[in-house]
């Protein structure tokens, strides 16, 4: 909704305005003439850490995403909380990691009848009420009462899936007014385009009052289906085709928010829900999607621009997650952080300086409802891979790997044996998370290699 009835800028040229200004302290008249921060969260699905230029890419072409870092921040240790899509994305929600919200094992599948939990407060009902709130794209988190439809948590409007394109049976919900349960066709071809169209209309509808989009597109995740303008366009296929595809939409999103004369009050960011799943690139790290405790199924890409809030150019090596964007947009909002127990912290310092340390001591990586992995800045200790189709509990059968990141980002050789003290302390990281989240588990993990 619009504001209407104060003309503004009117009102600050004005002599009583002026008058008004002139009698306020430096500090009051910054707030009196700053509007709260808009903030934009393009969610890709599947994205790869090595598919875009600004991280390495090669065969697909991201002009426009590779701009956003060149004047934004750009953070290369950035996880997501799971390597599957429901539990990242209720991580991302609401700050915690996903076994807090009941959503930590598996994905939710159309004849599941769970969901995000009401008592969880995500992040657009975090901005209430100052903030109009959207959902355009996936949920993923619930698509039965009470978990749905999205209105249920804080989002004023909803156009977009029940959960992933692959699922049937599949319905695009579509309202104006937060959100009408009736369906229509859905073609594949013109989803990324129909999500973005949607945001700018919001973006627009909205441009008077501080606002809070987040666009949760279904690419590049399969059945990849280019929009024809796109068909062919990528060295890299039909994956490449849609990552670029991606590309370009963001590029509009810019130019409207220029045109708008949002740019600078306006917080985009683009990330991914986990890593590769058939194609793509996991760029150096081991594994994909759905890979276990090793770092390609859970290190994403991660680019955030505001001009003039965050200096161009910044690149920033230390460990993030999609859990602290809660903490960390609710303080650029002005906002308190939920009084619930976040996992999440604020990370803004890192945007704004390459040097900044990250807030985190350690990370904790999980598999379904099973603590994995554990990261510092500078060491990884995994405990569990894939070995067919079981789970292999790496510690029964004295496999661990202790990787030395700065040495061996791809996780390859196990260091154990040089370095006895780290392996000490990265285990009883290991114990303490194990002990802390792995009794809030609901389910049963799947089947894992019998003890020898």
């Amino acid at each position: 909704m619009q504001q209407t009835g104060f003309d503004r800028r009117g009102f600050l040229q004005s002599g009583v305005g002026l008058a008004a200004l002139a009698a306020l302290s430096p500090d009051a008249l910054a707030q009196t003439t700053r509007r709260k921060p808009n903030v934009i969260i393009v969610l890709a699905d599947d994205l790869g850490y090595g598919d875009l230029g600004a991280y390495g890419a090669k065969l697909i072409r991201t002009p426009n995403l590779d701009r956003m870092a060149k004047e934004g921040a750009k953070l290369t240790s950035f996880y997501a909380s799971a390597n599957i899509c429901t539990p990242s994305r209720a991580g991302l929600m609401t700050g915690r990691y996903p076994i807090r919200t009941g959503l930590g094992y598996s994905v939710i599948q159309p004849n599941d009848k769970n969901g995000l939990p009401l008592s969880e407060i995500t992040m657009a009902e975090a901005l209430k009420p100052d903030y109009a709130t959207a959902l355009i794209g996936k949920w993923h988190l619930g698509h039965v009462a009470p978990f749905w439809p999205p209105t249920q948590h804080g989002f004023d409007l909803f156009f977009g899936l029940p959960y992933s394109h692959d699922m049937k049976p599949l319905s695009l919900y579509n309202g104006d007014a937060g959100v009408e349960l009736t369906s229509e066709d859905v073609d594949f071809s013109q989803l990324t385009a129909r999500f973005f169209d949607r945001g700018l209309r919001f973006v627009e509808d909205n441009k008077a009052r501080p606002f809070f989009l987040m666009l949760t597109l279904t690419a590049p995740h399969v059945p990849l289906v280019p929009h024809p303008d796109h068909l062919h366009e990528s060295k890299a296929g039909a994956y490449g085709d849609v990552v670029q595809e991606i590309d370009s939409n963001v590029g509009k999103l810019l130019a409207k928010l220029k045109a708008l004369n949002l740019d600078k009050d306006t917080l985009v960011i683009v990330t991914s829900d986990n890593g590769p799943w058939f194609a793509g690139s996991s760029g150096s790290f081991r594994e994909r999607k759905g890979g276990a405790g090793w770092d390609g199924g859970y290190r994403v890409p991660f680019i955030a621009r505001q001009p003039g809030a965050i200096p161009g150019g910044v690149v920033n090596d230390a460990i993030a997650m999609n859990i602290d964007l809660v903490p960390t947009i609710c303080a650029w909002a002005g906002k308190p952080s939920p009084g619930v127990t976040l996992d999440g912290l604020d990370i803004a310092p890192l945007l704004k300086k390459k040097s900044a340390r990250s807030p985190h001591e350690d990370l904790v990586l999980f598999n379904n409802e099973k603590v994995v992995g554990i990261r510092t800045q500078d060491w990884k200790f995994v405990t569990m891979s894939y070995y067919r189709t079981i789970e292999f509990p790496l510690e029964q059968y004295g496999y661990t790997q202790l990787a030395d990141l700065k040495a061996d980002p791809g996780e390859n050789y196990d260091v154990s044996s040089l370095h006895p003290d780290i392996l000490a302390d990265m285990k009883a990281r290991l114990a303490r998370a194990r002990a802390t989240y792995e009794p809030l588990g609901v389910r049963q993990a799947p089947p894992a290699a019998a003890p020898r």
